[in-house]
């Protein structure tokens, strides 16, 4: 066999070695963007649309769910489930009088059952990053409920802001009291639990109700803000 023919079989060897290299790693990657999404759901666009990059978006998913695994976390015992459940119905009884202040103490009781449960509650961002490879589906909403909290707290916020913000409050709530299904489920709960009643903002049982379904008493009006026609 001459050198020429001997040069040539290299060269296809190596071109095939390298093909098979790079379908291979597209094979992987097209795995993990199929994981990562149906993990995060709307966080992975929301993540990839924040980056402007998608795989930077990845690497910042896959980091996330890499620093949850190392976290531990506690579940709640049933009678502080209860205690938990009872402190957000007056929490949202207030908001027909105080919708600012409601929504206020509302953001702070889900950052003490954050943790509780044990998730960092240092700064926002690690802590919904965090949150987010639990509870994809509602992180985003708490982002905006806190958003809208601090703008009501400058007088920016109208009251439906406030309420909406509320239900995106209470649908982290349940689920971190240990129902995914957004009910708070404590075995005592059904009459006292976080479900509170229809006029209550977070409230009817359901925390995916739309924010147009069960008012805020039409008396929620604050200075500073707009109340919902």
């Amino acid at each position: 066999m001459d050198t020429t023919r001997v040069v040539i079989i290299i060269v296809i060897v190596v071109l095939l070695l390298i093909a098979l290299a790079v379908g291979l790693r597209m094979a992987k990657r097209k795995k993990q963007t199929a994981q990562l999404r149906g993990q995060f759901g709307p966080e992975y666009d929301a993540t990839v649309g924040s980056r402007g990059d998608r795989g930077a978006a990845e690497r910042e998913l896959a980091e996330r769910r890499d620093r949850r695994s190392r976290l531990q976390l506690r579940e709640l015992e049933p009678a502080r489930r209860q205690e938990l459940s009872t402190e957000w119905q007056q929490v949202q009884a207030r908001f027909v009088d105080e919708p600012v202040l409601a929504s206020s103490e509302a953001q702070v009781l889900v950052r003490r059952v954050l943790n509780e449960r044990g998730y960092p509650t240092q700064d926002l961002d690690s802590q919904t990053d965090l949150v987010s490879v639990d509870h994809p589906e509602v992180v985003g909403d708490y982002r905006e409920a806190v958003r809208r909290t601090r703008a009501g707290e400058k007088g920016e916020a109208t009251t439906e802001d406030l309420r909406e913000a509320m239900v995106h409050y209470r649908s982290l709530f349940s689920r971190l009291l240990g129902d995914s299904d957004g009910h708070t489920g404590s075995g005592t709960a059904g009459s006292s639990g976080a479900g509170g009643t229809a006029g209550d903002p977070g409230g009817a049982g359901n925390a995916h109700e739309r924010p147009d379904q069960g008012g805020t008493g039409g008396g929620a009006s604050r200075p500073g803000s707009t109340p919902p026609r």
